[in-house]
């Protein structure tokens, strides 16, 4: 496959094995320090393995963000969304509020609601039940893609339950699928500068361990691009890999770049913030390489990237384009370079011009519908 290439003979082996066989991390950790001649060759072969995995289908959700607060009482250094609570900016969607904004996705053919906010003080578990019941009541066949590992614990505490407990009272309720959010990067020393209030790399393995035991799905996600290391990021995306090989439990993997620009950490003077567009590209093929089909499912976030480098990214081993969206105050929050919300217009025309297949999407990947 690489014959003729000006590529050094250590990437050609581990890419040539790579055709067989999930790589190392000692292998993943090479490839996030390519450069040169030996960066298209990565981009080659999991372009590759993405074709014999996912075919050229590339798919998509038709969804809606509602984050019912921007309250937040974790308050992340790469957080330009969170708000205290008597900031003059600060809200909190009443009922009517949400049921607006889920009929208005609704009548453009919703078939997900991803129901996210900051960490209110004060939210028990009954909270988060009543706005399932809310929505499902409204919506029955709209799945709830919602709340995080840190929003679950916290609640679970306020409410005097356990984490179990906690899942199964929303799982009842309309749960379908959790969101990989608070992963952000699964390394302590990285965690205790971007987010030390937020769930340790064990509590998050536990909680969503806990999630898949009883029944909930949903995303993996790792964040880089701000204090971490390249080897960080391998490291996370090996964690994330021991988990499916034990639960089956991700139905697909999120990388997001972050987006620095209005960040805390980034006000206050840190600097070498923010991936560069190479990093991105390896980040998804290393992804590629080390998930294989054990997490077939690798989604490009149009919203952090913006509509062309998107694109670009589904020819470094991605196969899905995430959601319409419908809003996304935490990007819009962060400087999304192409606002927060997408047509499935738009987002076929992307695919086309790949030579690919748009294919809108279930939740959890079990169900297709063809775009005409």
């Amino acid at each position: 496959m690489f014959d003729k290439l000006p590529i050094s003979s250590k990437t050609e082996r581990i890419l040539t094995n790579a055709l067989d066989e999930s790589i190392t991390v000692e292998e993943a950790n090479h490839l996030m320090n390519i450069n040169g001649a030996d960066l298209h060759p990565l981009l080659a072969t999991a372009d590759f393995l993405r074709e014999k995995i996912s075919g050229n289908d590339v798919t998509f959700i038709n969804n809606c963000n509602i984050n019912f607060t921007n309250i937040c009482q974790v308050r992340c250094g790469f957080c330009a969304f969170g708000k205290d609570a008597d900031d003059p900016e600060s809200y909190i969607l009443n009922d009517e509020q949400i049921l607006k904004k889920a009929e208005g996705a609704v009548a453009n053919g919703a078939r997900e609601f991803t129901l996210m906010g900051g960490v209110l003080p004060d939210a028990d578990i009954e909270y988060y039940e009543h706005l399932l019941t809310l929505l499902k009541d409204a919506h029955p066949d709209v799945a709830i893609h919602g709340f995080s590992p840190t929003m679950v614990r916290d609640a679970c505490r306020v409410s005097g339950i356990d984490i179990a407990e906690g899942f199964e009272i929303l799982k009842k309720a309309g749960l379908d699928t959790l969101p990989g959010t608070a992963a952000e990067i699964l390394t302590d020393r990285s965690r205790e500068i971007i987010c030390p209030e937020k769930v340790s790399v064990a509590e998050w393995i536990d909680i969503i361990k806990t999630a898949q035991e009883v029944g909930i799905v949903g995303s993996a996600t790792i964040m880089y691009g701000h204090v971490e290391t390249l080897a960080e990021r391998v490291e996370h995306i090996d964690i994330i890999r021991q988990i499916q090989e034990d639960t089956g439990g991700f139905t697909e993997f999120i990388p997001m770049t972050f987006m620095h620009e209005f960040s805390p950490i980034f006000l206050e003077g840190q600097s070498n913030l923010g991936a560069t567009g190479t990093q991105d590209l390896k980040l998804y093929a290393v992804s590629r390489l080390m998930l294989r089909d054990l997490i077939p499912n690798i989604q490009v976030s149009w919203v952090k990237m913006g509509f062309r480098f998107a694109q670009v990214s589904l020819m470094a081993g991605a196969n899905d384009l995430g959601g319409t969206l419908g809003g996304d105050e935490l990007s819009e929050a962060s400087g999304a370079p192409d606002g927060v919300e997408a047509s499935i217009e738009t987002l076929s025309k992307m695919v086309r011009d790949l030579g690919r297949n748009p294919i809108e999407r279930n939740s959890t990947y079990t169900e297709f519908y063809p775009i005409e």
